[in-house]
């Protein structure tokens, strides 16, 4: 199959979905979809096990392995999809709220990675099979960062107070660059990867891809803002936004940087008042609907193939106990990682309670936890860390993204 008509399989089975949730599911989109597909995968695995001749998991297998989702997403459609969120970020709010917002990028992803790895190591055992330590590190890493392709969606639904958006999503933004760094660090001593087993090791390429990739996306935005004041098209600027999301993201994975973090910095250089104040007011408009069509193509697409990739899971009963024990505790890791990173941080005061709550039911993870976890090598462990990530993400992508605004609604009724 060429990627066009893989292409135009995959839209054409989102507009189906898309029509399907709103004549009768009436759920936000992307969920709807999500939920959709997910059943349809339930009724190929269903039919093959009452009409074997089919081998419909095997088509959908050779479809998804043609696709390939951890490629796809981490090393190409993820520039297009944090460029998109991060233009939608008041930079000013952001700005004010940067301690906040570091801390909980930052500490608080470390704090996630270590609690969940460490409640999943003990846990494990209970159920009859034991994880080696560094492995459950690394499932902790697949699953601490918080998805902004989600969360990002989920904010333009809830309607939050401004400062408390900005929060979460330069949260999401940065901490899935984090969480990325802490994977690679991690996967690489689970493998037997000596390259990065010192602390200094460890230190230097945190460094290198976190604070590197932060540099390069700052450059890159700042030269791109001054290109953009020497012309006056519309389409000449709306490349030129192409090629910085692109350009920026493929350079810093060439230069060993963090490509997330990098496009996100570039997209919120571009996004902010002196960035936007050196586009046409043509060139603005046609910017934003531009990339938030971008957006929500591609998030469709990508919960279109999340709720596939239950075919390329082997879930036995062991998978589905860990993942059921595995849920409450990655809501109560969001909780914990949530207060600690905050404690010295201006989320304090009468105001702090309530937001912590939201915070950690916002909490959303989503296509780059399910790549991350595909993308891992071939080995005894894959499979239960492959359906533990699986069923977190979708628990939080289904119900917490569909309570979270009657969440909000209680505990912000005044901001509404």
């Amino acid at each position: 199959m060429t990627p066009l008509a893989l292409f135009a399989v995959l839209l054409t089975l989102a507009s189906l979905f898309g029509v399907v949730n709103h004549r009768t599911l009436r759920l936000p989109n992307t969920i709807g979809v999500l939920i959709i597909s997910l059943l349809v995968s339930m009724v190929m695995l269903g039919t093959d096990r009452i009409v074997p001749g089919y081998n419909l998991r095997a088509i959908s297998r050779s479809l998804l392995g043609t696709v390939n989702l951890p490629q796809t997403l981490l090393n190409g459609v993820l520039s297009f999809l944090l460029f998109a969120a991060a233009l939608q970020v008041d930079l000013g709010q952001l700005w004010a709220r940067k301690l906040t917002v570091l801390a909980l990028a930052l500490l608080g992803t470390l704090l996630a990675v270590a609690l969940f790895g460490g409640g999943m190591w003990l846990l494990f055992p209970v159920l009859g099979q034991s994880v080696p330590l560094i492995w459950c590190v690394v499932l902790g890493a697949i699953l601490a960062p918080t998805d902004p392709v989600s969360v990002v969606g989920m904010l333009r639904r809830v309607g939050l107070p401004a400062p408390l958006q900005a929060v979460f999503a330069g949260e999401a933004l940065f901490n899935d660059g984090v969480g990325v760094v802490i994977f690679g660090v991690a996967l690489g001593i689970a493998t037997g990867d000596g390259s990065t087993a010192g602390g200094t090791a460890i230190v230097s390429l945190f460094l290198l891809q976190a604070v590197g990739g932060g540099l390069l996306g700052l450059i890159s935005g700042w030269l791109t803002v001054q290109v953009m004041r020497l012309v006056d098209d519309a389409h000449v600027e709306l490349t030129i936004s192409l090629a910085l999301a692109t350009g920026t993201f493929s350079l810093a994975n060439a230069l060993g940087m963090s490509g997330p973090i990098a496009v996100v910095v570039a997209g919120l250089t571009l996004g902010s008042r002196r960035g936007l104040a050196a586009i046409s007011q043509t060139g603005r408009k046609e910017l934003t609907a531009f990339w938030s069509v971008i957006d929500e193509v591609l998030n469709t697409l990508l919960f279109l193939l999340i709720g596939f990739e239950v075919v390329a899971i082997a879930f036995h009963m062991f998978h589905i106990a860990a993942a059921l024990l595995a849920i409450p505790l990655s809501v109560i890791v969001r909780a914990i990682s949530v207060f600690l990173a905050t404690l010295l941080t201006r989320l304090r005061g009468a105001d702090r309670g309530r937001a912590l709550v939201v915070l950690t039911w916002g909490g959303l993870r989503g296509g780059i936890s399910v790549a991350l976890a595909l993308g891992l090598p071939p080995g005894h462990e894959r499979a239960t860390l492959l359906a533990v990530c699986y069923g977190v993400v979708v628990f939080t992508i289904v119900v917490q993204g569909l309570t979270i605004e009657r969440v909000a609604r209680r505990f912000y009724r005044m901001e509404r």
